[in-house]
């Protein structure tokens, strides 16, 4: 897997997010049940088109391009839920061609897990297999091609993407 520096982008930034995995079927899920609903967890790579998510917001327009592209989210490998003790204190990490560029804590996070399940599925009937990105640590910045980026969540799982352009 890799990210693409999609033609036309000029601006093109790395995100590393906690990726919560649904494990069952849900819909209004309550905070206090919200855990009975998670599978595991993996990291994600959020890119983002910087300059096409600005034009988006000064246009009042969906930020679907900027954050949707083709390869805008490779995650890692799956960790089944069982296998963490205390997701809400994990380190989340990012490097661009080794150099560390986000370093965090999952617990350091503005939404909780249980808040971020109970509210969408409020409004999307959640299914296994379904991925909720959590919010990403500071330090996010600018990739360009011939770059590699590094994500990691602890000792737990990492992955390894190299930005190239798409022809």
């Amino acid at each position: 897997m890799n990210a693409q520096y999609p033609k036309g982008c000029s601006d093109l930034h790395h995100e590393v997010e906690l990726a919560i995995v649904i494990g069952s079927r849900g819909s209004h899920i309550t905070e206090n049940t919200a855990w009975d609903h998670v599978g595991g967890y993996t990291i994600a790579l959020d890119m983002t088109a910087r300059d096409w998510q600005s034009e988006a917001k000064e246009q009042g327009l969906p930020w679907s391009k900027a954050k949707g592209s083709d390869t805008f989210c490779p995650v890692g490998n799956f960790i089944p839920k069982e296998k963490v003790n205390d997701i809400e204190s994990q380190r989340i990490w990012c490097k661009v061609n080794g150099q560390m560029r986000q370093d965090g804590n999952t617990g350091d996070m503005i939404f909780k897990i249980p808040f971020l399940i109970s509210h969408i599925s409020s409004f999307f009937t959640l299914e296994p297999g379904d991925v909720i990105l959590t919010g990403s640590p500071g330090g996010t910045g600018s990739v360009k091609p011939g770059d590699t980026i590094e994500i990691g969540l602890s000792d737990l799982v990492k992955a390894s993407f190299p930005v190239i352009d798409k022809k």
